[in-house]
């Protein structure tokens, strides 16, 4: 269960910028791609169990999945695949590559000052 080891990665990054701005993180929000393989209430749940006791203890993790976006080979333009219509909401084009997939980030980490 790969998420588990998301979720130490993150209890981590948290409680290192939380000692750096000595104050108590309350939310974070992490962003991954659309076909990136995590469950996010199984990420949730790891992350809760193992935050216990420390600083990032009943911490709120807020996941957003990014779409999974493409480029028209025909206009140029970029856009997000809607999957009831697979094209080019710019020109109508099927012509098209798909983009690489949004790697998972830590966006933002709320904090309470102490």
């Amino acid at each position: 269960m790969h998420e588990t080891t998301i979720a130490e990665y993150l209890l981590a990054q948290i409680s290192e910028e939380a000692s750096k701005q000595n104050a108590k993180p309350v939310a974070a929000k992490i962003s991954c791609g659309k076909l990136n393989a995590i469950n996010e209430d199984i990420l949730c749940f790891a992350f809760d169990a193992i935050a216990k006791k420390t600083i990032c203890e009943n911490m709120k993790l807020i996941v957003e999945q990014k779409p999974l976006r493409a480029e028209c080979k025909d206009c140029k333009k970029s856009f997000a695949i809607d999957f009831e219509s697979i094209k080019c909401p710019n020109c109508h084009s099927e012509n098209f590559e798909l983009l690489p997939d949004a790697p998972l980030m830590l966006e933002e980490i709320k904090f309470k000052m102490e």
